[in-house]
Formats: C-alpha cells, structure tokens, sequence
C-alpha cells in the first residue's frame, strides 16, 4: 500500500515530471544489465538506434496526441505510412528529380485520408476508434491489391536522409524535434491548440461556449495522417525502397497510443502535451534496445512493454485519485450540518 509520503510526492509532481523520472530510471537499469551482459548502451551504435527508432514513433506519436487530445483515436496510422512509402517510392523511381513530387504526392494523399476520417468523426459523429479503423481497412485493402511486395525506390539524394548524421544524431531525429517544437507551439500559442483542449475535454461545453467543433477535431486528423505519411518517408529514405508492409510490422498504432498515454496525456481527451508523449516514445526506444542487447525474445518484449504501460496508467489514476475533493458523503455529520435545522425545532 502505497504511503501517505508517497503518495503526496505522486500527487505532487506532474505527469511529465513522472514519465521523464521513468525515463532516466529506464536509462540506469538499462545500461547496468547491458553492462552485466558485455554490451554497452551508451555506445555511439546504440544512441544512434535509439533515436533512429524514436525519430519513426516520435512523429506518429505527436499526431496521435493531437488526435486523443481533441478527443478521438486514429488506428489508420500504420497504414498512412505504408501507404506514403510506396506511393513516394514509385513515384521517384530513383530519380531525383521525382523527389519533389513523391513527396508532395504522399502527403497530400496522406492529408485526404485524414480529411475523410476526421469529417466522419466529426460531422457523422462517428466514434474516431471506428473511423480511423474503417479507414485503415480501406487502405489495407488497397495496398494488398495493388503492391504484392517492395516496390519503386528512392533515389541517393533523398536516402541522405536516413543516413546523415551529425555526431551521434541522426538527421530524422532533428526533423521529428523540430515538428514537436512547431506542435507544441501550436497547442500552447493558437486558437486552434486552445480549441483542441477545449473540444477533448467537453465538446458539449465548448460548443456552447460557441466554437466550431468540427474543425478542431478535423485539423487533428489531418495533421496526424501527415505527420504519418512524414514518418513513411523517413523510413523510405532508411530502406531505400517502398514496402506495402512497413507500417503493420511496426504496430505503430498501438506503439503510438501506448506512447501517448505513458506520456501522460488522457485517453478522453482534454490533458495532455507533446513533450510528455516525447518521453513516452523514448522510454520505448530505450526499453526496445535495452531488449535487442539482451536478446529477449519478442513476447517476452511485449509482455514488459504491457506492465510499463499497466503501470504507468496506474500511477495517473492513483495521481487523479488523490486530487479529487472528498466526497460529501466522507464529511461528518457536524461539517455537512453545522447547525441544527431550524424547521425541525419549529415541528418539535
């Protein structure tokens, strides 16, 4: 049971203070059990895996919480980046002077596909859980019929990409940083960031208040399938060919919105934020090489990644627990009367 110390520190810190806390926890253990095994996490290979696989996740992950934020849920995600992968790679062709259109072309594709499920959740009132599922079978559908396995391939200038480096970071890394700097400032400084709480965490109050729902929710999904078709970009550029599969293979659905929510932000919408969702996606980078150096296999990888979110949950609903008023009911009789009730005395 948890004790009355502990928990006023829980109550006390913020869910970032606590996921950033889990992050360097994470960090240590990790880097003394690589140790004990003769490998080392902090070698330049194992950071530049570590944020190369932070980089893909990371930009799923912020437009996912722009998406739980407003209140919905986009599970076509992992279909968007396969999509964009192979949509970009025919295009180029491996020449460079097809870059510019295949990527123009994915993430325009990528923003209709996001239009189309945000205009269902919010003007069809569509559940975006339903939504974004129907969407991703459409796309999955389409991508079976169309693409048996890789397919076109990208040219050198636009592979650069996933193979420049400076230091120990790779270039996509700072990409996905920079798009988290611009989210943040979005949701901190414009109307549209402010609505997107507004609408999470009441869309009936809000739309009292006399915002237009519908856009808000909309603008998510839009921005979460592109940032989506971003991230099937990068893993072209780091593959060099377009494959139909890539984004499946990397559950990115669930390891986006298990990031988010590790990340603190509220599965019903309305809290939340973007550097929380960061630590999320870096405790699973961590966690992920930690699991590669020991050669743990891959259930025995998904049963750990399921108690750190378990837990993670845990600790928020026992933070929320502990914030809440007493309940009428817990007052004593002479705090909820402080007085006998004058009708009474007048009946006696």
């Amino acid at each position: 049971m948890t004790s009355p110390s502990t928990s006023a520190r829980l109550t006390g810190l913020s869910s970032t203070a606590i996921v950033y806390s889990v992050l360097a926890l994470v960090i240590v253990v990790g880097g003394v059990l690589t140790a004990l095994e003769g490998r080392n996490l902090f070698s330049a290979g194992s950071i530049q895996a570590i944020l190369t696989t932070a980089s893909v996740l990371g930009l799923i992950a912020i437009g996912q919480t722009l998406v739980i934020l407003a209140g919905s849920l986009d599970l076509s995600v992992p279909f968007v980046v396969s999509l964009s992968s192979v949509l970009a790679a025919s295009t180029m062709a491996g020449e460079t002077g097809n870059i510019v259109p295949g990527v123009l072309i994915a993430l325009v594709v990528a923003a209709a596909m996001g239009l189309v499920t945000g205009l269902v959740v919010a003007l069809l009132h569509v559940h975006g859980f339903v939504a974004s599922l129907g969407m991703g079978l459409v796309i999955s559908g389409y991508l079976a019929t169309n693409y048996a396995g890789s397919t076109g391939s990208a040219p050198r200038a636009f592979r650069l990409l996933g193979a420049t480096y400076i230091g120990p970071v790779p270039l996509s890394t700072l990409v996905m940083l920079g798009i988290a700097v611009l989210a943040t400032v979005m949701l901190l400084r414009t109307r549209t960031g402010l609505h997107l709480y507004a609408v999470g965490g009441n869309r009936e109050v809000a739309r009292l208040s006399g915002i237009r729902t519908a856009v808000p929710v909309v603008t998510a999904h839009v921005l979460c399938s592109m940032l989506a078709g971003v991230a099937g970009l990068l893993l072209l550029a780091r593959l060099g060919v377009g494959q139909p599969t890539i984004g499946s293979q990397g559950d990115y659905d669930l390891m986006s919105i298990a990031a988010v929510v590790l990340g603190g932000t509220l599965l019903a919408g309305g809290k939340g934020n973007v550097i929380g969702t960061l630590g999320g996606v870096a405790i699973f980078a961590v966690l992920s090489q930690v699991m590669s150096a020991l050669e743990v296999t891959s259930f025995l990888q998904d049963v750990i990644r399921g108690l750190v979110i378990v837990l993670a949950v845990a600790v928020y609903a026992r933070r929320e627990i502990e914030r809440r008023p007493a309940p009428f009911d817990q007052l004593s009789a002479r705090e909820a009367l402080p007085g006998p009730d004058p009708a009474l005395q007048e009946t006696r």
